[in-house]
């Protein structure tokens, strides 16, 4: 009897978790902020049939910035040469904020970049260290994910961008 109700709670799990990962490919919706405090829903993140890159960071985090720093180098050609969208979604809670708008304006980021001072939306998508990224595809389906930073990873990033700016599976 025990090992019948250990084995149905394992199936129950399995299917739950099953379940969770098929409905949540997309990027759920989230009301996040944006840098002049209005409110933004994650779930209007959209770029015409084009990929998203969502690239959780924060002020604190010297891989973030540097990942994010060397990206900002390429990414008018990225845009030029695939059409993709990256959005930096920073992670700073309501004390550090304040900081994200003056960093951000610093470096002349051409990104979409918004807040989720209460991480709402990183939970949303089970980011639990930074910098963590996100590949979204044209139909806005979750297609690939990164967690960490090492130099150079920016070119990989750009290579499944291309596979999918091309209609190609980066399976």
């Amino acid at each position: 009897m025990r090992l019948k109700k250990t084995f149905l709670s394992a199936l129950f799990i399995c299917f739950t978790i099953l379940g969770f990962a098929q409905n949540n490919k997309g990027v759920p919706a989230i009301d996040v902020k944006k840098m002049d405090g209005t409110t933004f829903n994650t779930g209007d993140i959209d770029n015409d049939g084009k990929p998203v890159i969502i690239n959780f960071w924060a002020t604190w985090c010297s891989p973030c910035k540097r990942e994010l720093n060397n990206i900002a180098d390429l990414y008018e050609d990225w845009v030029d040469e695939t059409g993709v969208k990256l959005i930096a979604i920073s992670i700073d809670d309501a004390r550090n904020m304040a900081k994200v708008a003056p960093y951000v304006n610093g470096k002349g980021w051409e990104y979409d970049v918004y807040i989720d001072p209460n991480g709402d939306f990183k939970r949303a998508l089970g980011v639990n260290n930074v910098p963590h990224t996100f590949l979204v595809d044209g139909n806005g389906k979750i297609v690939w994910q990164h967690n960490s930073y090492a130099e150079g990873d920016e070119y990989e990033l750009l290579e499944l961008v291309e596979k999918l700016s091309r209609g190609e599976s980066i399976d």
